[in-house]
């Protein structure tokens, strides 16, 4: 059986259809909650920006375009971008009233480089070091990564989300890659040393990158 899309649980929803709003957070809060975490970093109140997302999904959600109505795959970009855009939005009214906390959280994270970085990495935990390093980039290049790398959205989708030219954007993925295998050099080396002993092979995939994008 075919699953509703998203302009049907939305129309479901302002029927009355409790469960078709619970199916829609279901299919959208995992990369939300990703977007969140990029821009406002971990131990943040990431997860109430995304709840409070959803407050404002029930209280007035957004209507199909006509032109997307009946197309899964539109139907299902267009809420989702809806979506990631009032996330954006949550996230930068917090970080423009939280500036002081932001900058004492960055000066946490410079310590923390400074006393060791990814030599203290264990070899195993490489998607880890992937997020710690990710989350050391600046929020601009952050942001785009996520959305990039793991949400797995396009150059067009992401220009939309943040408000930024679709060159803009690609300079921030080339860049942020640039700067993410720079810092992990010591990791990947060190995995190729390993992985010599195994006769495996490091990839970017093994690093929780989305395969294509370091070339």
């Amino acid at each position: 059986m075919t699953s509703p899309t998203d302009g049907q649980l939305l129309r479901a929803f302002r029927q009355g259809d409790s469960k078709a709003f619970g199916e829609l957070v279901e299919l959208h809060q995992g990369t939300l909650l990703r977007h969140a975490r990029a821009l406002l970093g971990p131990g943040s109140p990431y997860e109430d920006v995304v709840q409070d997302v959803f407050l404002k999904l029930a209280e007035r959600p957004p209507v199909i375009p006509p032109e997307v109505e009946g197309d899964r795959e539109l139907e299902r970009v267009h809420l989702s971008n809806w979506l990631h855009k009032v996330t954006r939005n949550g996230c930068m009214d917090i970080m423009r009233s939280e500036t002081r906390r932001k900058r004492r959280e960055h000066d946490a994270a410079a310590v923390d480089v400074s006393e060791g970085g990814l030599s203290a990495v264990d070899a195993n935990d490489t998607r880890a070091a992937v997020e710690r390093e990710l989350e050391k980039l600046p929020v601009d290049q952050r942001e785009v990564l996520v959305l990039r790398l793991i949400n797995e959205r396009s150059y067009k989708e992401i220009a939309e989300i943040t408000g930024k030219k679709i060159g803009t954007v690609g300079w921030l993925v080339s860049v942020g890659l640039k700067t993410l295998s720079r810092e992990l050099a010591p990791l990947l080396e060190r995995s190729n040393a390993s992985d010599a002993r195994t006769g495996e092979e490091t990839s970017p995939a093994r690093l929780g990158l989305a395969q294509g994008e370091l070339s």
